[in-house]
């Protein structure tokens, strides 16, 4: 091989390495996005057994009250706390509909989550994608003018929020009302007759819960540059793929390593979204884009499955 072939072959080689680095930076960038979707879902169905499907709506209205704000002219990062209030409204609507008017959780949820759909019709004016390339954003200080940093700088970002929501959640549930919470998801009976509000603390919980989630959304338009309404479908399904691939990696009691979980789930179930989708032999036997859904009920099917086959070998082993 001739010395000019040598340097194109070297070219080629560093031009894919650099194009696998951004690939895998923008699954880290997506999996912190999601982990914040993943420490809501874990609040509503493992900390306060609320089965919620209102993740699909809220993830969306945190992504149009962003994209609303800011056309306003509010400041990007003060436009991520409405959007997050207005996740947490809808959160305590769906808790409402359970606490006040005595209807399942699950069929609260689903009414919330089809009205939420005609809400953020409501708030985009009528359309279901809002553009927001060259809107002011949270990065938008600290991306270079050529976006030549953008690729590493937007998923640092996007890892202080997460940082920041596990460090408060773990103080939070650590204190006596986050205790009292914990303890209306054990079993609300029992709490109720040791006083505590359970009532208070769902509401509580599920505007919690729906805040981190409708902040997701705000920072997943941010990342896309448009906020779609589209963006929610399967958000409770991602959710939970990541808080059970997370509670089979990092198994634990301690608030500390369960909220850890989640984040480390959700990263870990971008990762193999992103492997799946760019690895050459899986496109050469027919995996497209358009199998994300797809991808994704099998990871979840997999991980459900992973404590039963643990505890198979486990039997082996002892036997």
């Amino acid at each position: 091989m001739s010395a000019a072939d040598a340097i194109r072959a070297f070219l080629s080689a560093t031009e894919r390495f650099s194009m696998s680095l951004i690939a895998f930076f923008g699954g880290i960038e997506t999996g912190l996005i999601y982990a914040l979707v993943a420490l809501g879902v874990l609040i509503s169905f493992r900390i306060l057994d609320f089965p919620d499907l209102t993740a699909d709506g809220s993830f969306p209205l945190g992504a149009v009250v962003f994209a609303v704000c800011v056309m306003a002219g509010v400041n990007p990062w003060l436009a991520c706390v409405f959007a997050a209030l207005a996740g947490a409204l809808a959160g305590m609507v769906t808790a409402w509909l359970h606490v006040s008017f005595k209807i399942l959780p699950l069929l609260a949820s689903i009414l919330v989550m089809v009205a939420l759909y005609s809400v953020n019709l409501r708030i985009t004016g009528g359309t279901p994608n809002l553009p927001l390339i060259g809107a002011p954003s949270v990065f938008s200080p600290f991306v270079a003018p050529d976006f030549s940093n953008q690729f590493w700088i937007q998923p640092l970002i996007i890892a202080g929020f997460v940082v920041l929501a596990k460090v408060l959640l773990d103080w939070f549930f650590n204190t006596k009302t986050g205790l009292a919470m914990r303890a209306t998801g054990v079993n609300a009976r029992m709490a109720k007759a040791q006083g505590v509000a359970t009532s208070k603390m769902i509401l509580l919980g599920m505007a919690i819960s729906n805040a981190l989630i409708a902040l997701g959304g705000a920072l997943f338009a941010q990342t896309t540059g448009s906020a779609d309404l589209a963006s929610g479908i399967g958000t409770i399904v991602i959710g939970l793929a990541a808080v059970i691939i997370g509670e089979n990696l990092l198994g634990s009691k301690r608030i500390l390593w369960i909220t850890l979980s989640a984040i480390l789930g959700a990263l870990v179930y971008r990762l193999l979204i992103a492997f799946a989708l760019g690895n050459d032999f899986l496109q050469g036997v027919g995996v497209r884009p358009t199998d994300l859904n797809l991808i994704t009920g099998v990871l979840v099917v997999i991980a459900l499955r992973l404590p039963a086959i643990k505890r198979s070998l486990k039997r082996k082993q002892s036997s």
